[in-house]
């Protein structure tokens, strides 16, 4: 049951038709009504993990016991092309398996990422966007 409050909360993610989007973390517990939106935004499915090509955004399903989180966002950095959304799905707080935002933050920090806004993308996920810091800082 994702984007209930309609493709607007999609929309917020910024991918645009044409792009490809790379997943990563894909498990049963995604909210498969939510990948179904950025899809159809897009025009096309998104990308696995073995995807060897260059993309214009990734989206991360990612739990508290999934592993380094800081490796994966080092990792999903690749194959990005220059300007690209990154965004980290995380379950809400409440929920088994939910990320606290300090992780998020700490995490990006040492991938040389920002922590931007945060969004309730679903039912049970948020949505985190991450930046390239600035160089230079």
């Amino acid at each position: 049951m994702a984007a209930t409050a309609g493709s607007s909360q999609v929309d917020r993610l910024g991918f645009t038709s044409g792009q490809v989007v790379q997943e990563f973390g894909w498990g049963d517990d995604v909210d498969d009504s939510l990948r179904q939106d950025i899809e159809g935004l897009v025009g096309s499915e998104l990308v696995d993990e073995d995807f060897d090509d260059v993309t214009d955004g990734v989206i991360v399903w990612w739990r508290e016991d999934d592993g380094d989180l800081t490796d994966m966002l080092v990792d999903v950095q690749t194959a990005l092309d220059d300007g690209a959304n990154i965004w980290l799905f995380t379950l809400k707080p409440g929920r088994d398996g939910h990320v606290p935002h300090s992780d998020i933050e700490e995490a990006a920090s040492t991938a040389g990422l920002h922590a931007m806004s945060t969004l309730s993308i679903a039912e049970d996920w948020s949505a985190t966007k991450l930046a390239h810091r600035g160089r230079g800082r």
